[in-house]
């Protein structure tokens, strides 16, 4: 009878199992995506009907299990953020604790994405990636209308916190979390005993947490073949400086940026902060969602990172709906591009503009859909720039909305790590455990046998 092993002689860590599940779906996909390109589709007779190869595989079983997995990332999200933000708040002693948390917060997030766009704009100029470049001009770009900041304001407040809840309204969410919690550390005894309630909640969700993550290998397989069987390598080659310059900014970003902000800020080690990102990234860019990688990026920052529930609950659920760090990357390059390609030049002046723009942009479409290129279209209108220009750039779009997406939960979780190291809610022993968080990963895990 075959016995399993010790979580130490597990044959692969999650990340690795992960990261081969990534690598495997991007192999298939593109092998697939080459041999109906050249060899068109293949069909056959099951019972009388006609199947196609192609339909089976990419629009059936991977885009269904794909959908399932994502599906099941997001069920997660509005319980985990409603539960582990009321039990945060409510475990706070000091209430003006609270708006220091947000400020610092708030700070930190914008002066981020300031810093971000302000990299991607000058790396633009200096690389002039749409200068040589002779493209057409008539695709049509219709833009939506953004919300002005004030209309934003207003919508934080829920009227309904159930139907908010039902529409993941993340902003809501956090302001009804945030109040419930308040009122919970001050009803005296009623409070104390609704507070182990939501404690054994928050264990019983973050249990959920653990059992997702490690199904996370399958679905990245399936979420990466899906998009690399339907984006060819063609569609890049087109606009290859474009997305190589966003991709190297992203990347200046996160790994020089971040640790520089994270050191002199906080005194911690960045090198810790980036290995145990590995799997909230891979998660962040295989979904390309921040809301959809909320219940790892908030596991990875207690867990993992030593944050402790009463900060974390409160800076990565915000985090996840302000910070976009690397949708500023995107614009900042963006704007560049299509001016240079339309051939319409930019005073200082217009790029301080958009450097502005963008920066308050990221809090004053907070929670909107779709607020990548709704920004980028609020960036281009405050410089006279024509909006159908996105349309040239939407192509790639997919591939570098993963990446800054793995951006953008990196930062959210540095914030984190931040603001509580500056609160004393942080646990340093913890951070620098390089097996933290691991007895949580092997819990559900195959075991070796």
């Amino acid at each position: 009878m075959s016995q399993s092993l010790p979580p130490s002689r597990e044959k692969f860590s999650l990340t690795a199992r992960i990261f081969f599940g990534m690598l495997a779906g991007i192999v298939i996909g593109s092998l697939l995506q080459q041999l109906f390109d050249d060899s068109g589709d293949f069909s056959f007779s099951v019972f009388g009907l006609e199947v196609s190869t192609y339909g089976l595989l990419v629009d059936g079983i991977f885009n269904v299990v794909g959908q399932i997995f994502i599906a099941s990332l997001k069920m997660l999200v509005v319980p985990l953020v409603f539960v582990s933000l009321v039990c945060g708040t409510a475990s706070l002693s000091d209430p003006s604790k609270l708006g220091r948390l947000g400020g610092k917060s708030i700070l930190l997030y914008i002066g981020t994405t300031a810093i971000a766009i302000s990299l991607a704009v000058g790396f633009a100029l200096l690389v002039a990636p749409g200068e040589s470049i002779s493209m057409t001009t008539d695709a049509a770009y219709q833009a939506k209308e953004a919300p002005s900041l004030g209309q934003v304001i207003i919508n934080m407040m829920p009227s309904n916190p159930v139907n908010a809840m039902a529409q993941g309204n993340m902003l809501q969410i956090i302001v009804f979390s945030v109040l419930f919690g308040v009122a919970m550390s001050m009803a005296g005894d009623a409070g104390k005993r609704l507070t182990s309630m939501f404690e054994d909640l928050s264990e019983v969700v973050m249990k959920l947490v653990t059992i997702l993550m490690n199904l996370a290998p399958y679905g990245v397989f399936v979420l990466m073949a899906k998009l690399f069987a339907t984006i060819g390598f063609d569609t890049i080659a087109g606009l290859l400086k474009y997305f190589l310059l966003v991709l190297f900014v992203l990347l200046v970003h996160a790994f020089v940026s971040y640790p520089i902000i994270l050191k002199l800020l906080s005194g911690l080690n960045p090198i810790i902060l980036l290995k145990k990102m590995r799997d909230a990234a891979i998660f962040a860019f295989s979904t390309s969602s921040s809301g959809a990688t909320l219940p790892v990026t908030l596991e990875t920052a207690t867990n993992k990172l030593g944050v402790k529930s009463s900060v974390a609950s409160f800076t990565v659920p915000l985090g996840a709906t302000i910070n976009m760090d690397g949708t500023a990357i995107m614009q900042g390059v963006a704007t560049v591009f299509i001016a240079q390609v339309y051939g319409i030049d930019l005073s200082l002046g217009d790029y301080m503009m958009v450097i502005v723009t963008a920066t308050l942009a990221s809090v004053g479409t907070a929670g909107v859909p779709g607020v990548g290129l709704i920004m980028l279209a609020m960036v281009l209108q405050q410089v006279n720039l024509p909006v159908e220009g996105i349309a040239l750039i939407i192509g790639v779009d997919r591939l570098l909305d993963m990446t800054r997406t793995s951006v953008n939960v990196t930062g959210d979780c540095m914030v984190a790590c931040i603001v509580g190291k500056s609160e004393g809610e942080f646990d340093i022993d913890r951070y620098n455990d390089p097996d933290a968080g691991k007895e949580e990963e092997t819990l559900y895990s195959p075991k070796a046998s």
